[in-house]
């Protein structure tokens, strides 16, 4: 299943949430203080693609919090399960620095292995002349070097996670959405975030919680039809994370479930 786990890896990416909403937001706040996670955080999901009725264990979706003197380390790693490399291999790696007062992201790094699919993605973030430098191609050694004018606000794919997740909350109201603006892959995406509603869920594993339910705005192509939408319940807490995943695709369904957490301000898995 082509991009299964950089699927959900850029759904939980771009779902940790937490923000005022008092209506419709023009743009999202360029720098926030992080209030959120503590250093050495690590959030563990599972990955399941259901197909006629069968949920089967794909992969497994790491993600760890380095605290540096003036900045954070964010890593991002997703691979297959032994018993589904067979069928469709993935060891997929993302890091992201940013400047630890503005939370805005100095550097970043991809590094897709999915099958055939091969891909590396460099991107450094240039704020005094407004650019961003990007190194683009199948390898690092390949990667062919790339200029960008840098739009206002700009995200990478692993930064907006924690961007998102050190608004400040003082109402959400349903109906509103969020902006945001991420980078990778010499394009810019400018999408929304719906907030449908805050109300307790059961979640297995997990418990019951108290989540935000969110669905993002989707692209039509390879993974997802026209119609697909995106179901994303979030921890309506003080560290907002992201609890469960789940959408259809173009052929099946798939869903991401949090499963571990280690240094975290709340442990939301009782």
């Amino acid at each position: 299943m082509k991009q299964l786990i950089s699927l959900l890896i850029g759904s939980l990416l771009m779902m940790g949430i937490s923000y005022d909403l008092s209506g419709q937001l023009d743009e999202m706040p360029c720098e926030v203080e992080n209030t959120t996670w503590l250093s050495g955080e690590e959030l563990t999901y599972k990955v399941y693609y259901n197909w006629q009725f069968i949920w089967i264990p794909a992969g497994e979706a790491k993600f760890k919090v380095t605290e540096n003197e003036d900045s954070y380390d964010f890593l991002v790693t997703g691979e297959t399960s032994s018993t589904y490399d067979g069928l469709f291999k993935v060891r997929d790696r993302y890091y992201s620095r940013v400047n630890k007062e503005s939370g805005q992201p100095e550097y970043f790094v991809r590094m897709a292995n999915q099958g055939k699919y091969v891909r590396y993605d460099s991107l450094s973030f240039d704020y005094e002349n407004g650019i961003i430098h990007e190194w683009f191609g199948k390898t690092k050694e390949t990667a062919e070097y790339f200029q960008f004018d840098m739009d206002h606000c700009t995200q990478d794919m692993v930064s907006i996670l924690y961007h998102l997740r050190n608004y400040e909350q003082s109402n959400i109201t349903p109906g509103s959405q969020l902006p945001i603006n991420v980078f990778f892959d010499k394009e810019y995406y400018d999408l929304d975030i719906k907030v449908n509603d805050v109300f307790e869920e059961r979640i297995k594993g997990i418990g019951k919680q108290e989540v935000i339910h969110l669905t993002p705005e989707l692209v039509s192509g390879e993974v997802f039809t026209e119609g697909n939408e995106m179901d994303i319940y979030v921890s309506n807490d003080e560290c907002k994370i992201p609890l469960l995943i789940e959408s259809a695709v173009s052929v099946g369904s798939i869903k991401a479930v949090l499963v571990e957490t280690k240094n975290t301000k709340h442990n939301p898995i009782k």
